[in-house]
């Protein structure tokens, strides 16, 4: 159980590596970054691979600690929000695909999709809570736009490559996938032990 903590933590940090870099990919141009959405990518896959509670921390510190390192996002109000989206979406997506009967494709993307719902919905509630608190309005056609007219390509890209990276790692051993629904061949007394 050690070494499995030990395990998470390292993979975990990765991934919060992954999540400072990747958006330098990007250009650091906000617009860009909005369309892209390069900071979920780490975040899912971290709840995906360790768990939703690794998912939940990084999701919360990736974006903080990108808007101190680098000033992007800018802290006030694009970083706080994020911050609670991106929790939502390691923890959401984590806890849904680890408590999926069977860990096959059609589960994570039931996970995904939920997640990025889930994430979107905390991310306006959160945006309206800070921008009426800073005297302004979030508006619904802003969350719609925000959420998900500007984001369509970045969302296709996460149906296309978290499932991606998923299968790469199933393949080097990193997490078990079923290729068709059980997540492993269960014999007759066992199946029935679970």
């Amino acid at each position: 159980m050690k070494n499995k903590n030990i395990h998470n933590v390292v993979i975990s940090a990765l991934f919060l590596a992954i999540g400072i870099v990747l958006p330098f990919l990007t250009g650091q141009i906000p617009q860009i970054g909005s369309m892209l959405l390069p900071l979920h990518i780490p975040v899912m896959l971290c709840g995906l691979v360790c768990g939703w509670k690794y998912g939940l921390a990084i999701g919360g510190t990736l974006p903080i600690l990108r808007s101190l390192m680098f000033g992007m996002p800018p802290i006030y109000p694009a970083a706080l929000a994020m911050a609670f989206e991106c929790a939502a979406y390691g923890a959401t997506v984590g806890f849904l695909f680890e408590k999926a009967k069977w860990k096959c494709l059609r589960s994570l993307y039931r996970s995904l999709i939920v997640a990025m719902i889930l994430g979107r919905v905390v991310w306006g509630g959160v945006m309206f809570a800070l921008v009426g608190i800073g005297g302004g309005m979030f508006t619904f056609s802003a969350f719609i736009t925000g959420a998900f007219l500007n984001a369509i390509p970045g969302i296709i890209l996460q149906l296309v490559l978290i499932p991606s990276v998923m299968l790469l790692f199933h393949k080097t051993h990193l997490v078990k996938l079923a290729s068709g629904g059980q997540s492993k061949k269960y014999s007759h007394k066992e199946k029935y032990k679970n």
